[in-house]
């Protein structure tokens, strides 16, 4: 299945997972994708929410794939928050992936006065998460790293942050800061990188809510593709000026 975009088109950003690689495989054509994209002069970049791995191991997990971008083309969910940290001069309590703790490591994390959380896998439990809402309840801010409801590696589906983010939030009557995907904000920052419009860029990626409608409420063009975390009930909550594809491997202009 192909789709036909704008000849105003001008970027295109990639989700990662499920939309160029599946685990720690390529999905058919994804590399050949990315190739015909760049032959044909599109400015490109790389938007993901993932939070189990370090920008260094992202780009060393492409690199391995076979796909050739350069780290400027990458934006991170973790390098939006450890910014949004930064800028408000925050110390957080994180409950983060254990390959993200190096990329914290510089921002003073003593007598925590907001709470960040993202895929922290096991270190998601009772105890952490009790910690994490009463300093929640004591006024702080809770920052979370994207907001997916699920994701599928090799291994199949698996609950994302997402849940937990929103069950400290529905605990607590706070709404977390969400950096990342489906934020404006983060959306606009991409774009703000191209050079171009909104309206002159194209998001793909396999989340109806994180890729496809967070992009069109920042104005931008969208597509979902039928790979990774796609469900055929997703089609349902398509936007009507949103596109679709079978894969990757069927992108043209």
């Amino acid at each position: 299945m192909t789709a036909r975009f704008s000849p105003a088109l001008k970027a295109i950003l990639f989700d990662l997972s499920g939309v160029l690689y599946i685990g720690t495989q390529a999905i058919p054509g994804a590399v050949d994708a990315i190739r015909r994209a760049r032959e044909q002069g599109y400015t490109l970049r790389f938007v993901t929410n993932t939070a189990s791995q370090s920008s260094e191991m992202i780009l060393q997990q492409l690199h391995t794939l076979g796909f050739d971008f350069s780290p400027s083309e990458l934006f991170t969910a973790p390098k939006a928050a450890k910014a949004y940290i930064q800028q408000h001069q925050l110390r957080p309590y994180c409950l983060i992936h254990p390959n993200l703790k190096t990329e914290f490591t510089d921002i003073d994390q003593t007598d925590p006065n907001c709470v960040l959380l993202g895929d922290a896998q096991d270190g998601l439990n009772y105890h952490t998460l009790n910690q994490a809402f009463n300093l929640v309840e004591a006024g702080f801010p809770l920052i979370g790293i994207g907001k997916n409801k699920y994701y599928k590696d090799a291994e199949g589906f698996k609950l994302d942050a997402g849940v937990f983010i929103h069950g400290l939030e529905w605990a607590s009557g706070v709404e977390a800061i969400i950096t990342g995907k489906p934020d404006r904000a983060f959306f606009e920052q991409v774009v703000a990188s191209t050079g171009f419009q909104s309206e002159e860029c194209l998001m793909i990626g396999d989340d109806v809510i994180g890729d496809v409608q967070g992009a069109i409420d920042a104005g931008l063009q969208a597509s979902l593709v039928r790979t990774g975390k796609y469900k055929p009930s997703d089609e349902a909550l398509l936007p009507e000026n949103a596109h679709i594809l079978h894969s990757i491997a069927d992108l043209q202009f």
